[in-house]
């Protein structure tokens, strides 16, 4: 069997310059090329998972098949991909450290003292685990952080190691980030010459610098990078601001950085199809009419910014659904605690679709139950996701089964009518305070009832979704409700867990336990979000 080969990505200047997308518009070059492409996402901090980091912080927490809780990098190789990631692909230092102190402690090390360089080798041996497990031709490792940060520098050394070790088989890409000063109207190069001395200082040159930059590198630019970054000027790869993120790997693709990597690494294209990724971009640039959206929450609000990343997963799959049908989604971005100050129809009148993404807590809960009876009673399509399922049932609850103060027990925990309760073993998980991965996680089974909008959407009656939540529907209620209109659409294969709502008597109101957002793709939109954007053209 070949040997498997390893590209590191590391980023350089500042954070956010785009190494995620880089990292998988890179994957996707290789993918195209015939190669098994194996994304692995590695982070600094001392979390196991990103499931306790505040999402306002650190952006979307995405949830795989397996359950594990990641960075919001790994929805996008798995969008890029098309492949569903596990946490193979995801490693925190948190992890790391745990696998190496629990190892000691039951003696691992046969008495050997443990040092620095044992955290090295607990690092390559989980990229050549995930390797093995995949079957992969190549490794491409997304190194988080920005290079010269003491917290990340075990990663670094690990690369230097597997360098050392198989010279032709590992290489290094670094992201650096030429600003522009408004001032001045020149591109600068020396922020991302001093990074590539960072890298130099631990002893590694990079075979490949991609210079992010507001427009495309000047020849005179490049030149100066060859010069003092001690490169080849054809190993300097421009990836200048895009219309798409979509548009990344197809501009790789004309500086032909696919075949100069693979020669690199010693491999020959085994085919070359970039042409299904190419109609994609070419539909997103020249989509002209809009749909309006209102999506409507709590988290996404700083001042006059709106923190988008929080639900990347969402706002992606919207735009997957709008392209199939030749449109886009404009997202009208609503903060549910402006609702309950000024109601409902400031904000929602010329909608034509609403969505309530996933949440927890009780701020803002009432401006959202608002916009749920707005859409409801003037027919506007409405899609829930997880939290906005839950609130759909309150509202449901309260305003037509007139079950007055209904609500989740995670809200009030007093409240007389718990339509949405927790479940026996999380609430024993709460009470020891047991946070990290306890929810329920990952891929469930689900059965879906025929003669629905669900089935409609997906054609067949048995699906799996993922989940990230700790609180359902409580049955007790399913027969009070089901009489005012509720519809039970789909639930676990043994009737005991709810996963979908809908409304009689309305073009289109949908609420999912799960987060259909985690499984759309960009050629491939997510059959519930298609038909909620079908619904909202209608």
């Amino acid at each position: 069997m070949a040997r498997t080969k390893y590209i590191f990505i590391s980023g350089g200047v500042m954070s956010s310059v785009g190494k995620g997308i880089t990292a998988a518009s890179i994957a996707k070059l290789l993918q195209s090329k015939g190669y098994r492409v194996c994304p692995i996402k590695c982070e600094s901090y001392l979390n196991i998972d990103s499931g306790t980091i505040r999402p306002t912080e650190h952006g979307e927490v995405f949830v795989c098949d397996d359950g594990i809780e990641t960075d919001q990098d790994i929805g996008t190789y798995e969008r890029f991909l098309d492949q569903p990631l596990s946490r193979d692909n995801f490693v925190t230092m948190g992890q790391i450290y745990q696998a190496i102190i629990e190892r000691e402690r039951s003696f691992g090390y046969e008495g050997e003292d443990v040092e620095a360089v044992h955290l090295c080798d607990e690092i390559i041996g989980r990229f050549k685990t995930a390797a093995r497990k995949s079957r992969a031709d190549v490794v491409v490792v997304e190194l988080g952080g920005t290079v010269g940060e003491y917290w990340n520098i075990f990663y670094y050394e690990a690369y230097r190691i597997m360098k050392l070790r198989n010279k032709d088989s590992v290489f290094h890409i670094h992201v650096g980030y030429l600003p522009t000063p408004p001032t001045v109207g020149e591109m600068k190069s020396k922020p991302t010459q001093l990074s590539v001395r960072l890298l130099n200082s631990l002893g590694i040159q990079p075979d490949f610098l991609v210079a992010r930059a507001e427009r495309p590198l000047d020849r005179k630019r490049k030149e100066r990078l060859a010069l003092f970054c001690n490169m080849d000027g054809d190993d300097i790869i421009s990836n200048p601001d895009l219309d798409s993120v979509y548009d990344v790997a197809i501009k790789f693709d004309e500086q032909e950085f696919g075949e100069r990597i693979l020669k690199k690494l010693h491999l020959k294209p085994k085919s070359k199809d970039l042409n299904d990724w190419r109609k994609l971009a070419e539909t997103v640039k020249t989509v002209v009419n809009e749909v309006p959206i209102a999506v409507v929450g709590k988290y996404f609000a700083t001042g006059d910014y709106v923190l988008s990343d929080v639900y990347v997963s969402v706002i992606e799959s919207l735009k997957h659904a709008g392209w199939h049908y030749g449109v886009k989604p404009k997202l009208v971005w609503v903060d549910s605690e402006k609702i309950e100050a000024d109601g409902a129809a400031k904000y929602l009148e010329g909608m034509a679709g609403v969505v309530v993404p996933g949440g927890f807590g009780g701020r803002g809960i009432e401006g959202i139950i608002q916009a749920i009876t707005f859409a409801r009673e003037h027919k506007i399509p409405y899609f829930g996701l997880c939290y906005g399922m839950q609130l759909a049932t309150i509202e449901i609850a309260r305003n037509l089964a007139d079950l007055k103060g209904a609500n989740s027990t995670e809200i009030d925990a007093k409240t007389k009518h718990p339509v949405i309760h927790i479940m026996p073993d999380q609430e024993k998980k709460l009470l020891s305070r047991d946070y990290g991965a306890t929810m329920r996680l990952g891929a469930w089974d689900c059965h879906v009832t025929k003669g629905t909008k669900a089935h409609e959407a997906y054609g067949k009656t048995d699906i799996s979704e993922r989940h990230r939540h700790r609180y359902e529907f409580n049955n007790a209620y399913r027969a009070r409700l089901e009489k005012v209109g509720l519809t039970i659409s789909g639930a676990s294969p043994d009737g005991k867990l709810v996963e979908i709502v809908e409304l009689k008597d309305h073009p289109w109101f949908v609420g999912v336990q799960f987060h259909p957002e985690f499984q759309s793709r960009p050629l491939r939109p997510h059959p519930l979000f298609r038909e909620f954007i079908g619904a909202c053209l209608k």
